[in-house]
């Protein structure tokens, strides 16, 4: 059966998440599907930043810092951001950036299983996780990493008495493979080792429970699916049995029992905030705050369903009508194994990428030939996907990408 406009706005048309296309600000005549990049700018936003610089920078000054709760409002968004990913209010706190909170989330796997010499990650896994991975064991004697293939049943083999840690992305960057958090937490648990999960690509649009996989950390960035802008703060989890007995290397006046004291040395607070290290980025952390207000009204079973809905379609209207081309679906075919992504290869993939763009349709690149299409349920519909893949077609048909401009482009 062909899939025509009309199919895709009758699943609109059902749609329960609809009304919230209309909270964010969406360029005219753009087709944004690199959600999974950078996130759409939340209306809101704009009467955020005005209140916090016109108001509480620009006349209140120093005394925002208690009168409009900056000083606490990591851990307020912390709170936010647990309801997001299934762990108690206490246990999240945003700070810093995704990197740094992988570097004090690895550290402290560690320390809470002394004596083990193996820290884990993945082999093809996002390049930051396993670069700060480097730096972690480079600072321990006797703890070396190393590199496996989370998907490949080597991996389970790999697991033994001598792991301290294992840092995995929940769902996979390039192809957007989704892993089974219960099975491999609870592998990584069977050999006496802690897990570091990478919400990255799952936060925001799918519906994790890391209290009932019994995660012990987890680490994510809030720019994507969350939607708090270019940038912007990443937070970290600490299971509740780790908060006080998990040591955080990096250490600053923030995490301090006591930060006003200026004490010589560090005391550590008690709980979550001891995972803040210096003066935070008040202005984008209110960005941030924009997306998160909107998102406590979200049914992220909701979002989790439209999204495969949306990567079914995108994924069966590309084969539809770009056969013959040489795309190959890079993604898990199955829905239930996919997140809220659909990559597919092709040789050409850069100047097709490119050209897309300058078509006012957004995705991202990653070398080599992978073309990558993030769907963001809150703001992107079926009538969208119809919309993207036409201009696709065109591309490909009339050869529109192999035009010069479009071989060397850069494609974020």
């Amino acid at each position: 059966m062909t899939i025509s406009i009309d199919s895709a706005r009758a699943l609109d048309a059902k749609d329960p998440l609809a009304g919230y296309r209309e909270q964010f600000h969406l360029p005219a005549g753009h087709v944004y599907l690199d959600g999974n990049s950078l996130g759409a700018a939340p209306r809101a936003v704009f009467d955020e930043m005005e209140t916090a610089v016109r108001d509480e920078w620009a006349e209140e000054l120093i005394a925002s810092w208690s009168g409009a709760g900056w000083w606490m409002l990591g851990e307020h968004l912390g709170d936010d951001i647990a309801g997001l990913i299934g762990a108690p209010e206490g246990t999240v706190v945003v700070t810093d950036t995704t990197t740094v909170n992988i570097y004090k989330a690895l550290h402290a796997a560690v320390s809470v299983r002394p004596g083990r010499t193996r820290v884990l990650t993945e082999r093809r896994g996002f390049p930051t996780d396993s670069y700060v991975a480097e730096g972690v064991v480079e600072t321990l004697p006797d703890v070396g990493l190393v590199l496996v293939d989370v998907e490949d049943e080597g991996f389970l083999a790999s697991l033994d008495g001598s792991v301290a840690a294992v840092l995995i992305n929940h769902i996979d960057y390039r192809t957007a493979s989704l892993r089974d958090m219960q099975r491999l937490t609870d592998a990584v648990h069977e050999v006496g080792a802690v897990v570091v999960w990478d919400l990255c690509h799952s936060a925001g649009v799918y519906p994790v429970d890391l209290t009932g996989c019994n995660v012990d950390f987890a680490v994510g960035c809030t720019y994507k699916f969350l939607n708090g802008g270019p940038g912007s703060p990443a937070f970290i989890h600490v299971a509740e049995r780790h908060l006080d007995s998990a040591v955080s290397r990096l250490r600053g006046w923030w995490g301090h029992a006591d930060p006003f004291a200026m004490e010589e040395h560090y005391r550590p607070i008690e709980g979550i905030r001891r995972y803040m290290v210096g003066t935070q980025p008040i202005l984008s952390m209110r960005a941030l705050t924009a997306s998160l207000d909107m998102y406590r009204d979200v049914d992220l079973e909701a979002v989790r369903t439209k999204s495969m809905s949306l990567t079914s379609l995108f994924i069966d209207l590309v084969e539809q009508e770009c056969a013959g081309h040489g795309l190959e679906l890079f993604s898990p075919r199955d829905a239930e194994r996919r997140g809220s992504q659909v990559s597919f290869y092709s040789e050409n993939g850069r100047p097709i990428m490119a050209a897309m763009a300058a078509a006012k349709v957004h995705g991202g690149y990653r070398d080599p030939g992978v073309m990558r299409f993030g769907f963001a349920p809150l703001y992107i519909s079926h009538a969208d996907v119809w919309e993207a893949v036409a201009r696709l077609k065109h591309i490909l048909d009339t050869r529109e990408w192999a035009k010069p401009e479009y071989a060397e482009s850069a494609i974020s």
